[in-house]
């Protein structure tokens, strides 16, 4: 295996086991109980022409790297309270629709994706730990905790990038939105359910 000790580390997650048949399990439910939905085709961007995910995720990430300028600025404890609080309710929607897309996902790609959710829940429980002790008035407190939460958000950023980058997850959903892709589905709609067939994300997709 070559490259840097980084990208060796975001390879080795593709070979992470934990809980394998019940995450399996789970990821089987989420699908069935979305597949052939509109639910499922808005969740996942058929109205957009790409995942939605990977836009929403820049609302915390952006809102909560606001929140550390503005503590290190000083005398910004309330605008930082404020934008901290933006993030977390941005969450939500990103976590569904983060969701939606990981139950098309083949196991390597699977495997990633709950390791890059993990390190979003952790970070979120900082975050949200931070907004509750500014809202106290614990401003010095908060600051720090949402220092802290950044090194797991890093984390999941990172692991969202291989996911996308490296794995190509959601790549080629949608070809015909782009004019030079040289496919016929149907332009806006999602491709097939089954993840074996959603183009880009089968195994041949997985250079690793």
């Amino acid at each position: 295996m070559s490259g840097s000790p980084i990208v060796r580390a975001l390879r080795a997650t593709e070979n992470v086991r934990f809980g394998e048949d019940g995450v399996a399990a789970v990821q089987r439910g989420l699908r069935r109980f979305l597949a052939g939905s509109r639910l499922d085709a808005a969740l996942r961007g058929a109205w957009l022409g790409h995942p939605v995910h990977p836009l929403l995720v820049t609302v915390p990430i952006g809102a909560w790297a606001s929140a550390a300028l503005l503590d290190a600025v000083g005398g910004q404890e309330d605008a930082a309270r404020r934008v901290v609080g933006a993030g977390m309710v941005s969450l939500l929607p990103t976590a569904v629709t983060g969701l939606a897309d990981w139950s098309g996902l083949d196991e390597r790609r699977r495997r990633v994706g709950l390791l890059h959710a993990a390190g979003n829940v952790v970070s979120a429980a900082f975050l949200g730990a931070s907004y509750l002790a500014r809202r106290q008035g614990r401003h010095r407190t908060g600051a720090v905790l949402s220092l802290a939460g950044v090194l797991p958000l890093s984390v999941a950023g990172a692991l969202g990038g291989h996911l996308s980058y490296a794995q190509g997850a959601g790549v080629g959903r949608w070809p015909d939105a782009s004019s030079d892709a040289g496919r016929t589905e149907n332009a806006g709609e999602p491709g097939p359910l089954d993840t074996g067939a959603i183009p880009g994300s089968g195994p041949e997709a997985n250079p690793t």
